[in-house]
C-alpha cells in the first residue's frame, strides 16, 4: 500500500501538495480547448466527453490492474467517486449548458468549494482556517468576472438546478479524494482515480450511447484557431492530459492540503481554461476576465498560506493532566517529607525541592504528549 511520506502540516508536504493542485487544475482547464475543435468537426458534447473519460478509463487499465484489490476494500467509495466526480459532474454541466448559459453554469458549478467549506465546517465539524474561507469567497468572485456572469442573467429552473448539482458533486469530489485514505482500509490515490474512472465510463456510456457518434471524424482534421491539425492531437490531448493526469493530481493534492484548500485552489482552472482558449482558440478577453483571474489567483493564495486549523483539545487536556499529575507528584513528593521527617531522614527543605523539580518534569511531559495528540489530529484530518 502506497503512503505518503510527507506530512500534510509540514511546508514541504504543502508545498507539494500546492505544485499537483496546480497541475491539476491547469489540466483540467485545457478540457474545453481540447474540447471545441472535436465538437466544430461534428462530435456531439455528450460524445467528447464519454471519449475524454472511456479513454482514461482504458489508459489507467494497468493501475486498476494493479490496485485490485481496492475493490473488495472500498467498493463503495469507488462507486461512489466514479458516480459523482466523474459521471455527476460531467452530466449535469452539460445537462445546465443546454438551458443557461456556460458562464452561468460555470460560476454555479465553482460554489463546490464554498459549499465544501460549510459541509466540512457545519456537518463534520471540523475546523476551517481563516485563509480558506476569504479565499473561497474572492475566488468566487473572481469567477463571475472571468465567465462575465453577468451578460446571460438569465433564469431557467432546472438549469440551475443541473449546475448546482455539479457543484455538489464537484464537492464529492474531494470529500471522496480525502476519505479514500482514512479508515481501517485506506486506498491508494492512484486506485480511486483509475476504479473513477472506469465506473464513471460504464455510467456515460449507457447515458450517452456513444455507438450512434461518427467516429471516423477522429482520423480527419480539426481547425484548431485558423490552424488545420490531426483531430487525434486534441483528442490525446483531452485524454492524457485534461483527464488521467488532472485526476491523478488533483486526487493525490487532497492528501498534502486539506480538501478547502485544494477546492479553492481548483477555481483557477477557469482562469486557465479562459487563458488557454484566448491563446490557442482566438478568443476574446477583456478587462473584466483579467481582473477576474487576478482575483481567482489572490484567493488561492490566500487559502494555501493560511495555516492550517490545530486541534486546541489535545493540547487543552495535555496541559490539565500535567497539571493534575503535577498535582499528584507534589502531594506524593508532601507525604514522602512527612515521611522522611518523621524518620529523621533527609531534611525538608531538600524533599520539597526535589518534589518540586518532579512536578515540573511531570508537566512538561505530559504537555509534550498533549502536543503529541494534537499534531497526530491534525495529520489525521488532512488524511495522511
Amino acid at each position: 500500500m502506497h503512503r505518503s511520506t510527507a506530512s500534510p502540516t509540514h511546508p514541504s508536504g504543502r508545498t507539494l501538495g500546492l505544485g499537483l493542485a496546480l497541475v491539476s487544475a491547469i489540466a483540467f482547464g485545457g478540457s474545453g480547448t481540447a474540447a471545441k475543435p472535436l465538437i466544430e468537426a461534428g462530435l456531439s458534447p455528450l460524445h467528447v466527453v464519454w471519449l475524454r473519460v472511456t479513454g482514461a478509463a482504458v489508459a489507467l487499465l494497468p493501475i486498476a490492474y494493479r490496485h485490485r484489490d481496492a475493490v473488495l476494500r472500498r467498493p463503495g467509495l469507488l462507486l461512489g467517486f466514479g458516480l459523482l466526480a466523474v459521471a455527476g459532474v460531467q452530466a449535469c454541466y452539460f445537462a445546465a449548458i443546454s438551458r443557461i448559459p456556460v458562464g452561468v453554469a460555470l460560476l454555479i458549478e465553482y460554489l463546490g468549494p464554498p459549499l465544501l467549506i460549510g459541509y466540512v465546517r457545519f456537518v463534520q465539524r471540523k475546523p476551517i482556517s481563516r485563509g480558506a474561507a476569504i479565499g473561497a469567497g474572492v475566488a468566487v468572485a473572481g469567477l463571475a468576472c472571468v465567465v462575465e456572469v453577468w451578460n446571460g442573467l438569465s433564469f431557467d429552473a432546472l438549469g440551475v438546478l443541473f449546475a448546482l448539482g455539479a457543484a455538489f458533486c464537484q464537492v464529492g469530489y474531494f470529500l471522496l479524494a480525502d476519505a479514500g485514505r482514512r479508515g481501517d482500509r485506506p486506498v491508494d490515490p492512484l486506485a480511486v482515480s483509475a476504479y473513477g474512472l472506469l465506473i464513471g465510463a460504464v455510467l456515460l456510456t449507457v447515458f450517452t450511447r456513444p455507438w450512434q457518434a461518427d467516429w471516423g471524424l477522429l482520423g480527419g482534421s480539426v481547425v484548431m484557431n485558423g490552424h488545420s491539425l490531426p483531430a487525434l492531437i486534441p483528442a490525446a490531448w483531452m485524454v492524457l492530459i485534461a483527464t488521467v493526469l488532472a485526476y491523478l493530481t488533483g486526487v493525490v493534492s487532497v492528501g498534502y492540503l486539506s480538501p478547502p484548500v485544494a477546492g479553492v485552489v481548483a477555481n483557477l482552472e477557469a482562469v486557465v481554461a479562459t487563458v488557454l482558449a484566448w491563446v490557442l482558440l482566438g478568443e476574446h478577453l477583456g478587462l473584466p476576465q483579467v481582473t477576474g483571474g487576478l482575483l481567482v489567483l489572490a484567493g488561492a493564495f490566500a487559502a494555501q498560506t493560511s495555516k492550517p486549523p490545530v486541534v486546541e483539545a489535545g493540547v487543552g487536556d495535555g496541559a490539565r493532566d500535567g497539571d493534575g499529575a503535577g498535582a499528584g507528584v507534589a502531594a506524593g513528593g508532601g507525604a514522602g517529607s512527612g515521611a522522611g521527617g518523621a524518620g529523621g531522614s533527609a531534611p525538608t527543605g531538600a524533599t520539597a525541592s526535589r518534589a518540586t523539580a518532579a512536578a515540573r518534569g511531570a508537566r512538561e511531559r505530559v504537555a509534550a504528549a498533549g502536543r503529541g495528540v494534537s499534531d497526530r489530529s491534525s495529520r489525521t484530518s488532512r488524511g495522511d
